[in-house]
C-alpha cells in the first residue's frame, strides 16, 4: 500500500532578471531553509534530496544544499528542461510514496543569462532534433526558420496554429499577457508586476509568425523547495499535515505525436496524458479544481494547456479566454502567481514555485491573490524534449 503524501513545508525566493540575482547556490540553499522553516524541521531529517536546474556544472545541488547542512544525505541531481523541479518533486514524493523514506527534499533553481533560451552545446546532438524536425515536416519551415532559436520556432508555430486552424486572436493571446500582469500585481515574489494594455502587446509586427514579444515569459534567476513526508513521520514531529498530494501524472512523448498533429509535439500530447493521469489517481475532473497553476511559457501555450486538461476544447477556447473563466470570478482560477509570463521562469525552480503558491492558497495564505474557499489545486509543468507533469493537491 502507498504511503499518503503530506506537503510539509514550501519556500521560494523573489524571481529576478538575469544579472540582478545572487548566485545559484544562495537562491537554492534560501528557498531549502524557508522550506524546512515551513516544515518547522532541521535538515538533519531529511532522508533524500533531489536538485532541479538546468544551466549548471553537475552537483550544483550539493553546491546549494551544503549551505544547509552536510549531513550524508544523498542528492540527486535532475535535469529535464523546464520540467526539472517538478521531476525533482516527483522523485521526492515517489521515495515517500514507496517508503523508501519518510522525508525528503526537492529544491530547484536557476541563475539564467538575457535573450532567447538555446542549445548549450550546439556541436552535438539536439535533445530536439526529433521534435524540430517534426515540427518543420509538419510545417513545411524553411532551412532559415529552422536555424532559430528552438523555442522561438516551435512556439511561434504553435501560436500561428492557435490563430489560424483553431480561430484564436491575437486579442485572446494578448489577454493571457494580460492577466499574467494583473495576478502578479499582487504577487512579492514576481518580477513584472505593472499592468500591460492590448496596445502594448500588439503593437508592431509578430517577431516569427504568430509569436509576439510579450506572448513570451522572460528569461529569469530564482529558487524554489518543496518538502514532503509520510504521515506518520508528521505526527511524531508535529509537521502541520492538511495538505496532501492526491493524484500525479508524469509521461513523455509518445511516437505517434511526431506524425500526426503538431500541436501533440508541442506540450499538448504529454500535458493531457499526465492530467489523465492525475484526475484518474486523484478521482477528481476538470470542474473539481479551484485554482490552477500551469506552464504558460508562451500564452499560446497556456490556451493549449486549458484544452489538455479538460477545461474546455479547442472550438470554446477563445470564448473562454475573452469571458474571463481563466480567473477570479471566473471557472477556475488560472495562475494567480502570475505564471511564467509575469513572475518569471527560472527552469528549475518553476514547477517548485508553482506548487508552492498552490499550498499558500491552501493554506488560506495568498493574500490579495487568495481564491475564495481553495480546496483542491492543480499544478502543470512541461519541458520541451519532452516531458510532462501533473500534480494535484487538497486540503483534507
Amino acid at each position: 500500500m502507498k504511503n499518503k503524501v503530506v506537503i510539509a513545508g514550501v519556500g521560494m525566493v523573489p524571481f529576478k532578471k538575469p544579472g540582478q540575482s545572487e548566485s545559484y547556490d544562495v537562491m537554492g540553499a534560501t528557498a531549502a531553509r524557508n522550506a524546512l522553516t515551513d516544515a518547522g524541521i532541521d535538515y538533519k531529517l531529511v532522508e533524500q534530496a533531489y536538485a532541479g536546474y538546468v544551466y549548471g556544472d553537475s552537483c550544483s545541488g550539493q553546491a546549494a544544499l551544503y549551505q544547509v547542512g552536510i549531513t550524508g544525505v544523498p542528492i540527486y541531481n535532475v535535469n529535464n528542461n523546464c520540467a526539472s523541479g517538478s521531476s525533482a518533486f516527483a522523485l521526492a514524493v515517489q521515495a515517500v510514496e514507496g517508503g523508501t523514506v519518510d522525508c525528503a527534499i526537492a529544491v530547484g533553481f536557476e541563475e539564467m543569462s538575457p535573450g532567447a533560451i538555446d542549445l548549450v552545446f550546439p556541436a552535438k546532438t539536439s535533445p530536439l532534433a526529433r521534435h524540430s524536425e517534426s515540427v518543420a515536416k509538419l510545417m513545411g519551415l524553411t532551412d532559415a526558420e529552422q536555424q532559430l532559436p528552438p523555442a522561438v520556432c516551435m512556439f511561434g508555430v504553435q501560436a500561428e496554429m492557435l490563430q489560424k486552424e483553431y480561430g484564436v486572436s491575437d486579442l485572446a493571446l494578448a489577454k493571457i499577457a494580460i492577466k499574467a500582469r494583473k495576478h502578479a500585481a499582487h504577487n512579492p515574489n514576481a518580477i513584472f508586476r505593472d499592468p500591460l494594455s492590448e496596445e502594448q502587446i500588439l503593437v508592431g509586427q509578430p517577431i516569427y509568425r504568430g509569436l509576439r514579444k510579450l506572448f513570451a515569459c522572460p528569461p529569469s534567476c530564482g529558487g524554489a523547495s518543496v518538502v514532503v513526508c509520510s504521515e506518520a513521520f508528521a505526527r511524531k514531529h508535529g509537521i502541520r499535515s492538511d495538505i496532501h498530494l492526491i493524484g500525479k501524472g508524469s509521461c513523455s512523448d509518445r511516437a505517434e505525436y511526431f506524425e500526426g498533429d503538431v500541436m501533440d509535439v508541442l506540450f499538448r500530447g504529454v500535458s493531457r496524458e499526465a492530467a489523465n493521469m492525475a484526475y484518474e489517481s486523484a478521482g477528481v475532473g476538470p470542474d473539481d479544481i479551484d485554482v490552477i497553476e500551469l506552464h504558460d511559457c508562451f500564452t499560446s501555450n497556456e490556451i493549449i494547456t486549458y484544452t489538455a486538461l479538460g477545461l474546455c476544447d479547442m472550438a470554446g477556447a477563445e470564448q473562454f479566454v475573452l469571458e474571463g473563466q481563466n480567473t477570479y470570478g471566473g471557472k477556475v482560477v488560472v495562475n494567480p502567481s502570475g505564471g511564467l509570463l509575469a513572475k518569471g521562469h527560472p527552469l528549475g525552480a518553476t514547477g517548485l514555485a508553482q506548487i508552492t503558491e498552490l499550498v499558500w492558497q491552501l493554506r488560506g495564505d495568498a493574500g490579495e491573490r487568495q481564491v475564495a474557499g481553495a480546496r483542491t489545486a492543480l499544478q502543470h509543468n512541461g519541458g520541451l524534449g519532452s516531458a510532462g507533469f501533473v500534480h494535484i493537491f487538497q486540503r483534507v
